[in-house]
């Protein structure tokens, strides 16, 4: 939730993204939470990565996250067509936050949201 509040805080225009496959550990309601315990509103987009398993997508955008990362799967297609826009076959490039250490500061993150690309 730390990592949330520290990037929100610089009032960028941002994609709040999960590690990679965290959807089968910490599951829909734990991401939600941690969100919403970092200051998330549900005003920024986020994405719970939910591997190759659809199982875990549906049910995340059932549980009511905005959007997930969904791999290859025999269920991929069909979940695009019946959730456009609301699935992104691989994720979007991200800051990994698990390198941050706040006695670095955040000008860090300053410098790559500035930089990135959209």
């Amino acid at each position: 939730m730390d990592h949330v509040r520290v990037v929100l805080q610089h009032g960028r225009p941002v994609t709040l993204l999960s590690a990679p496959g965290a959807a089968g550990a910490l599951g829909a309601p734990g991401f939600l939470a941690l969100l919403r315990a970092g200051g998330w509103n549900g005003g920024t987009p986020a994405l719970l990565d939910c591997g190759a398993a659809p199982g875990l997508a549906l049910g995340a955008l059932l549980a009511g996250v905005p959007a997930v990362v969904l791999g290859p799967s025999p269920a991929q297609a069909g979940l695009l067509a019946l959730h456009p826009g609301r699935i992104r076959p691989i994720a979007p490039p991200a800051l990994d936050m698990a390198a941050w250490n706040p006695k670095r500061g955040t000008s860090w993150i300053e410098a790559w949201l500035a930089n990135r690309d959209g």
